[in-house]
């Protein structure tokens, strides 16, 4: 590995090129199954190519182009060669309804969508309705009477079209992406990132978590996420990392050894499987996992509870705990080498700067901070204030040394009928903690109400691991035991007097979980009104 270098550059086409000269013939994009292996000559040739497809079906400066793609290598070369023109690349959940796509596609704006055969039924419906202004849709495998194939993009090419000029027209202060919302409370809202956005976050996460170059790193979280678009894409970019992707993330834990990445990030629930896998840390835990080469880990995007985190470290894989929000680019604070203290998500990065509003919320200035959200003044009014603050809605504890605790949501925190306040996170991290890895999620019921509750599911693998299933009253013993030494680390007043074990799965992008496998505490609480008043 080469010690990371200072990054001179302001825009993004400028640091891909960059790391293009470095490594022409190293690799950078490669499938899990092997079949496709690109090095970053061959990329940037592919990127070209596409983005002077995309120039001659008018896209350019200030265009936005939507991205509907599993994690496959096309995705990087669609993404890059859309900001090679000054357009702004944006990604769709693969999970995504008719509707929900809709309104990001209208929301956006953009004329063009590239997809894969998997999503173009539901891409065609969009185009076919004519409320948004879609018009191309491109494939970048397989034929379609309706769409471009990824040959025919390429050949729209004008003959004049000149790559380096277009990427020379950038500026700092154009849109480079947009990040949409998991929305648990209403429709997403597109969050605009600029290419300034991008780079002061790329330069501070390389400082924090002392990035070299040259890592190995495996894509297998959504694109749409900020999270591992920052972590499988721009950091790549940035520092000529070699990208594995992976378009099942169901299949991570057996991609692992093949891949042994160097830089390996997740949230916390993959974390809480392969600790549930192993066991108490045994010798040679890592190789079997494949995380033996792992350089840098980081748990973000969910609270972790301390105990796993803790786990990591002592099977020799210190374990940085994040924060942040797709408005502030991904990361705002973070533990770091030689300064990680467990319960917390770290110190402000460089020049953020992180304070707390009477009422305890974490408010957020700096470079990182989003362009605001797209078509909605309103909202960006409310969320950042006259002086540039960023409002976050996350309730957070300022520690010795500066270190931030976050406590939990603003609009989630659980006010029991004597008027306790408490944070339904802590509870439900607590009670997964204590399952040893049976239990997939834990939803706190308890506002307004005399005493807490709790909806939790198993976690499918675990439970057929030790023959359990949902009904069985041995899985009940089980879950009861969990919440049993989860209430002795709980107050009094936090503890789960009663729950439920659920018979069905909750999955991200379904009726109780977000794309980001947030929990969608209202919808949650309508579906399963009758098991919730059974619980009182």
């Amino acid at each position: 590995m080469t010690a990371p270098s200072s990054l001179k550059t302001s825009t993004l086409p400028a640091l891909f090129a960059a790391s293009v000269a470095a490594r022409a013939g190293e690799p950078a994009l490669r499938s899990s199954d092997g079949a496709t292996v690109w090095t970053w000559g061959e990329y940037a040739r592919r990127v070209r190519a596409a983005a002077g497809g995309y120039a001659g079906l008018g896209v350019g400066r200030g265009d936005t182009v939507a991205l509907w793609l599993t994690n496959r290598p096309q995705f990087h070369v669609a993404d890059v060669a859309a900001v090679q023109l000054g357009a702004a690349p944006f990604s769709i959940y693969a999970t995504f309804t008719l509707e929900q796509a809709e309104h990001v596609i209208g929301d956006a704006g953009c004329r063009v969508l590239v997809t894969e055969p998997a999503f173009l039924e539901r891409a065609l419906a969009v185009r076919a309705r004519g409320r948004t202004a879609l018009e191309q849709i491109v494939l970048v495998e397989g034929a379609h009477h309706q769409a471009l194939g990824w040959e025919q993009l390429l050949a729209a090419a004008p003959a004049d079209f000149d790559a380096e000029a277009a990427a020379a027209s950038v500026r700092p202060d154009d849109l480079a992406t947009l990040i949409y919302t998991s929305g648990t409370t209403g429709p997403p809202k597109g969050v605009e990132l600029t290419h300034a956005n991008l780079l002061a976050q790329i330069e501070v996460l390389r400082e924090v978590l002392q990035l070299p170059d040259g890592l190995r790193a495996i894509s297998w979280l959504p694109m749409a996420h900020i999270a591992e678009r920052l972590c499988t894409h721009y950091m790549p970019m940035a520092l000529g990392w070699s990208v594995t992707s992976l378009a099942d993330p169901r299949a991570i834990a057996a991609a692992l050894p093949h891949v042994r990445p160097e830089f390996f990030f997740s949230p916390p629930r993959i974390w809480e499987k392969l600790r549930a896998t192993l066991g108490e840390p045994p010798a040679g835990g890592l190789e079997a996992l494949g995380l033996d080469a792992v350089e840098v880990a980081v748990v973000a995007a969910a609270p972790c509870a301390p105990e796993v985190i803790e786990y990591w470290h002592r099977l020799g894989l210190p374990l940085f705990e994040l924060y942040g929000l797709s408005e502030t680019t991904g990361v705002a604070t973070g533990n770091r080498p030689g300064a990680n203290r467990v319960g917390t998500v770290g110190r402000p990065t460089a020049g953020v700067e992180v304070e707390l509003s009477e009422q305890g919320e974490v408010l957020i200035r700096g470079p990182i901070v989003m362009r605001g959200y797209r078509n909605q003044p309103d909202a960006t009014a409310a969320a950042i204030d006259a002086d540039g603050w960023l409002h976050t809605g996350d309730i957070g504890v300022l520690e010795a040394g500066g270190y931030l605790r976050i406590v939990d949501r603003i609009k989630e925190l659980i006010i029991n009928a004597a008027g306790k306040n408490m944070s339904p996170a802590n509870i439900e991290t607590t009670i997964k903690a204590a399952g040893g890895g049976l239990i997939g999620n834990v939803c706190c019921i308890g506002d307004a109400r005399a005493y807490n509750t709790a909806l939790i599911t198993l976690d499918a693998d675990a439970a057929a691991a030790h023959g359990l299933s949902a009904g069985d009253s041995r899985a009940e013993q089980a879950v009861a035991l969990a919440v049993e030494r989860a209430n002795l680390r709980l107050g009094r007043v936090e503890q789960i007097k009663r729950f439920t074990v659920l018979g069905n799965d909750w999955v991200p992008g379904g009726e109780e979980l977000t794309p980001t496998s947030k929990l969608k505490r209202k919808s949650i609480a309508a579906i399963y009104a009758a098991e919730i008043d059974a619980m009182y």
